[in-house]
């Protein structure tokens, strides 16, 4: 863990590079606004949120949609909306489409 409990790199954007590169840079005010993306192991984006500085990010919904991500990769099911480890996971496919409130019973 590095200093400031944070166990992960982090990294500073002065200029805007990166954030320009996702489309978060505000090259008005000088900064980059509010923004996460999940990307995984093969460098795609499976998700991203950005939100105006005034309101603030959930870091319990990112872990969770971190963990639901790798239990998709691991196990090629599919995770209902505020799933959990350990809840029960969908088959996907063309069945499923438009009924997944039958089938997935929370």
């Amino acid at each position: 863990m590095v200093d400031g409990g944070v166990p992960f790199p982090m990294l500073s954007d002065s200029g805007g590079k990166i954030g320009s590169v996702y489309g978060i840079y505000d090259e008005a005010a000088g900064v980059d606004i509010r923004g996460r993306f999940i990307i995984d192991p093969d460098f795609v984006i499976r998700a991203m949120e950005v939100l105006t500085p005034e309101v603030g990010r959930n870091p319990d919904e990112l872990i969770r949609q971190v963990k639901a991500f790798q239990h998709v990769r691991a196990t090629g099911e599919v995770t209902p909306s505020g799933w959990q480890p350990g809840q029960a996971t969908l088959e996907p496919g063309p069945s499923l489409v438009g009924k997944v409130w039958q089938a997935w019973k929370p």
